[in-house]
């Protein structure tokens, strides 16, 4: 057993509860016992033990909606004569061209580069959406590798479009299928899980929906997919004769219990009672949607009408700290009111993300109490006023930083620790990946 003590508790369940000097018992990948830590010595008095040295401690983050592919993009040269003027040329112009030349290696450094990057930020558990036009079979393995050697927790899935041709659209079901069977067929599934992903409808054509309904339907499993994050998606399905795209998407059962829509941008009141309906989460990635000048999502109507709201970062960073305090001020801006914000991502950042990746890896995420799973963070934050469980939300809105992350730690194994990452060279890894993202840049 190992007693962490001496720090300063958060432990992110319901009352965001905070124990000073405090301590987290963990034995192998669970916690044992949370409290004083001159408490917990004296029931375990056989527990190895760090001192945390006043760091606060708090669970690792959750990243409910994430492209691990997009790594490469970073200071990319579009080559082309004007930057894209709006979301739909932004796809055809960076993102679209950028999944169509990606090969095993950019894969896989791609992966392992924001991997990297999620553990010195605090990121542990991670839902990514991979799209790969020119390597499709086996490339949900290259990011399993990858998350295998951080030794994160992730749910991988392959985005199913019919935007390069039915012979790939049908190759991405099949990816799908592949890799969802194996997880299935192995004992890691508290670490690794796949769901079907789905581009967004506007690129998916009504057989290919139909086949993607029937897959899920035999593993078992729901759904991941962008939805309404521009409003082609809406248009697109009433041009077909639906109401709108979560009508389009109803009609062939993609609304189901744990499937995840990001964004929902332009959804309605009534789109948003189907979600609640079907037990279908709405996933909110702040940063991307004010980048790709899309709207901002109804977060506050969402969680109004039942929903369960997560929050994500589609790639833009790998640092949910950032996105936290991104999420409170574009509530704030999108409804005039600097009362709100505060508690829509307290709702979506500490308890729904938690419940989400907790029914996913069925294991308790994303809080410290006894029974959870030992997915914790060291801070090196020293706080200039009082931390308490009163005023904890305001210490990681407007204080916690994913600069100050000083360990991370899943399932017990410490995956760094002062700052220095122990399972990866990330020396290495940072040199081999620019030399690939300078070989992808070439081919782009």
């Amino acid at each position: 057993m190992l007693l962490i003590g001496n720090g300063l508790v958060f432990t992110c369940t319901e009352e965001l509860g905070v124990i000073s000097d405090g301590g987290v018992l963990i034995e192998r990948e669970k916690i044992v016992a949370v409290g004083k830590t001159d408490q917990l010595k004296e029931q375990y008095p056989g527990a190895s033990y760090k001192d945390a040295g006043g760091k606060v401690v708090m669970p690792g983050m959750i990243n409910t909606h994430m492209h691990l592919y997009s790594t490469f993009a970073r200071g990319m040269d579009l080559k082309t004569n004007a930057a894209p003027r709006n979301f739909l040329e932004i796809l055809q112009q960076l993102w679209w061209r950028l999944d169509n030349r990606l090969n095993q290696a950019d894969i896989y450094y791609s992966a392992l580069a924001a991997l990297l990057a999620g553990i010195k930020k605090g990121t542990t558990t991670i839902f990514d959406h991979h799209a790969s036009f020119a390597v499709i079979d086996g490339s949900l393995d290259l990011i399993a590798e990858a998350v295998q050697q951080a030794g994160v927790r992730a749910n991988l899935s392959y985005e199913v479009s019919d935007r390069q041709g039915r012979v790939k659209g049908q190759a991405a079901l099949r990816e799908n299928e592949r890799f969802i069977k194996m997880i299935q067929a192995g004992a890691e599934q508290d670490y690794l899980g796949g769901r079907i992903g789905l581009h967004a409808a506007f690129t998916l054509e009504d057989q290919t929906l139909e086949q993607a309904t029937a897959l899920a339907d035999q593993l078992g499993v729901p759904f991941h997919l962008h939805t309404a994050e521009g409003r082609i998606d809406q248009v697109d399905s009433r041009e077909r004769g639906y109401q709108g795209v979560i009508d389009r998407l109803n009609q062939y059962r993609i609304w189901r219990p744990g499937t995840l829509a990001i964004h929902g941008v332009h959804l309605q009141r009534e789109e948003l009672q189907v979600l609640a309906e079907t037990g279908s989460y709405l996933i909110h990635n702040p940063e991307s949607n004010m980048g790709n000048a899309v709207g901002a999502a109804p977060v506050a109507e969402a969680l109004r009408e039942g929903v369960t709201v997560g929050l994500g970062t589609d790639g833009y960073t790998a640092d949910l700290f950032a996105s936290i305090k991104a999420a409170n001020l574009l509530q704030k801006h999108r409804q005039g009111d600097p009362r709100v914000g505060g508690n829509e991502v307290r709702t979506m950042a500490l308890l729904h993300n938690r419940q989400i990746a907790s029914r996913c890896f069925q294991c308790e995420l994303g809080s410290l109490r006894p029974g959870a799973a030992a997915d914790l963070l060291l801070l090196d934050y020293s706080p200039p006023t009082p931390f308490t469980t009163a005023n904890a939300l305001s210490h990681l809105l407007f204080g916690l930083s994913g600069d100050q992350v000083d360990t991370t730690i899943v399932g017990g194994k410490v995956l760094m620790e002062g700052r220095e990452v122990k399972v990866l060279d990330e020396e290495e890894i940072s040199r081999k990946t620019r030399e690939q993202a300078a070989d992808f840049w070439q081919r782009f």
